[in-house]
């Protein structure tokens, strides 16, 4: 018996997509991106134009009034042989170590604490953040008092313990270690609850398998938090980097009563004398904004090599 033979169906027409005009796109949401717009107005007036209008004054010497007059690389030149520059940038440097590192250990310590903590976990948390909401100024003159020379709650307990007093803020190591204090108090609570979030997200599986092992505390902490909590410690220390090394309300308003020469001088012998605090005397106390700009733009390559630097250490550490 014969079968027909089997004719196939032509295939169903494809359908074309509307063709939708790419102008026609965008405009059909002009509502949205006018309702977003307002960020990024304020931005381009308040962000990138200032930033862009520094790099253009950086080869210029202006005094904020006169005309402006083509200065060229000499600005830069002028800056990678100032003395003054670099010697705020070793004052910018220690005061950032003498900070940041008792910082870090602290907060990891308290974040272990409140972490382990059962009872009264908010409240401890709301108690370590609230130096970092409290007023710089406000601090920074009652850190004052405490580092005084004759009345200074440091200088008592030193004599109950037999020792001599200190000038705190009249002495170069004096005015590192006042400022340092003050930025360890402020950031400590702040990045304790940065590292807290970090260690809540470490399975508890994980400690139960190291008591079961036989792990101490002291082991489980090496062996299992800190290679868990690397990126953040990473996040922290850049943090902490960028902040640091552009510190200014701290020197400035704890030794503004003890400047010779202008509340941007950081006090005697310079000591406290930051790379902000540099910018913001060459600019405002000697009105050279040319120079000034230049200054801002070294200050932010020499906060990107150091970012980068400590970045490149840990992630280091962390492949080792």
């Amino acid at each position: 018996m014969a079968t027909a033979p089997l004719v196939e169906k032509p295939p169903a027409p494809v359908a074309e997509a509307p063709s939708v005009h790419p102008k026609k796109g965008i405009l059909s949401h002009w509502r949205l991106y006018a309702a977003i717009s307002p960020f990024y107005l304020l931005f381009l007036a308040f962000g990138l134009v200032p930033v862009g209008f520094s790099l253009y004054l950086s080869f210029h010497r202006w005094d904020g009034l006169g005309p402006m007059e083509y200065a060229g690389l000499s600005q830069y030149r002028y800056l990678l042989s100032d003395t003054d520059f670099w010697s705020s940038i070793g004052n910018t440097l220690i005061i950032w170590a003498l900070a940041t590192f008792p910082m870090i250990f602290l907060a990891m310590i308290t974040a272990v604490m409140l972490n382990s903590a059962v009872r009264f976990k908010n409240v401890y948390r709301f108690a370590y953040f609230l130096p970092n909401v409290t007023s710089v100024v406000a601090v920074a003159i009652i850190f004052g008092s405490v580092f005084s020379t004759n009345f200074g709650l440091v200088n008592a307990l030193l004599q109950a313990v037999g020792l001599d007093q200190v000038a705190w803020l009249n002495t170069p190591w004096g005015i590192k270690v006042a400022i340092a204090t003050l930025m360890t108090w402020q950031w400590t609570g702040y990045n304790a609850i940065i590292f807290l979030a970090g260690l809540q997200t470490i399975p508890g599986e994980l400690y139960e398998a190291a008591r079961m092992d036989g792990a101490g505390p002291v082991q489980t902490f090496f062996r299992i938090t800190l290679p868990l909590m690397r990126p953040v410690l990473l996040f922290v220390l850049v943090i902490s980097t960028v902040t640091g090394l552009q510190s200014f309300s701290e020197p400035q308003v704890l030794l503004q009563s003890t400047a010779n020469e202008s509340t941007f001088s950081g006090g005697p012998d310079h000591a406290g004398r930051t790379m902000v605090l540099y910018f913001f005397q060459q600019t405002f106390d000697n009105n050279d904004f040319g120079y000034g700009a230049a200054v801002a733009w070294g200050i932010f390559l020499v906060v990107v090599i150091f970012s980068i630097i400590n970045w490149r250490l840990v992630q280091r550490r962390g492949e080792d």
